[in-house]
């Protein structure tokens, strides 16, 4: 059952694809340049993207020129990257999960993955990656996280009360979560990576009432929730922002591991 949650969840992106490409965030230009210098990639290395999503994180890649493979599960989602990156030659996309994915071992450059590696189980991925990547091949693993609670911000008290209120088992977003790093940092180790990296990136967003409830429709537990809780709580976080002058400002915080095999 659980197997089948998890699935559904990865699959809610699948959904609504153009707001889902609109709203996400795309990743800031230095992180790009970290993950090239470590890894070296250049015209013609072979890379694989695990869960691209709309590609936000993609186009610096097949600038380089370098010859990428995309894994996406969601149909709909592989469908809309093949129009919108039909321009290049050097990327293809192979509509499965990552799972099932095959491609013959120690052939890939750079394996890399964002905001979507969690996705799959530690068991499997890691070692599917290690398999498929060459010798002193790299892994970049990186999250974005979006962060809109700062206690000396009354907007965004307002907010996390709000959150709360309809949804009171979730978790407090940290944003410096040094526990989470440490752990994914030991988890790459455990799997015999070496030379691990890690990095922190951050970066400010700006939205209205409507937008924002956008982006909101974009995150798949959001998505999960009983239409008439989900309307409520719209209604209210919009109610704040326009009290609030129609602005919000997201701070996302985004680590970056780099790995080689």
């Amino acid at each position: 059952m659980d197997g089948d949650i998890i699935l559904d969840k990865r699959l809610s992106f699948n959904e609504d694809v153009e707001n889902y490409d609109k709203w996400r965030p795309i990743y800031c230009n230095e992180l790009f340049y970290d993950i090239m210098e470590y890894s070296q990639v250049e015209y013609g290395k072979k890379v694989i993207e695990v869960g691209i999503g709309t590609g936000q994180a993609t186009k610096p890649f097949l600038d380089k020129g370098c010859t990428l493979k995309a894994v996406e599960l969601g149909k709909e989602l592989a469908n809309y990257l093949k129009l919108k990156f039909g321009e290049y030659g050097n990327f293809t996309v192979c509509n499965t999960a990552f799972e099932t994915f095959e491609c013959p071992d120690d052939s890939i450059d750079l394996i890399y993955s964002a905001t979507a590696f969690h996705w799959i189980k530690s068991e499997i991925g890691y070692p599917k990656v290690s398999k498929f990547l060459k010798q002193d091949g790299t892994l970049a693993l990186f999250w974005n996280r979006p962060f809109v609670s700062k206690d000396n911000d009354l907007l965004h008290q307002k907010i996390q009360g709000i959150y709360q209120k309809y949804r009171p088992t979730n978790t407090k977003i940290i944003e410096i979560d040094t526990e989470r790093y440490n752990k994914r940092f030991k988890t790459i180790h455990s799997y015999g990576f070496k030379d691990i990296e890690f990095k922190l990136y951050h970066l400010t967003r700006t939205f209205s009432s409507d937008d924002y409830i956008a982006l909101l429709n974009t995150y798949s537990d959001h998505r999960s929730m009983s239409s008439n809780t989900k309307k409520m709580l719209e209604d209210e976080i919009k109610g704040a922002i326009i009290e609030f002058g129609d602005v919000l400002n997201v701070f996302d915080t985004i680590d970056l591991y780099l790995a080689k095999k």
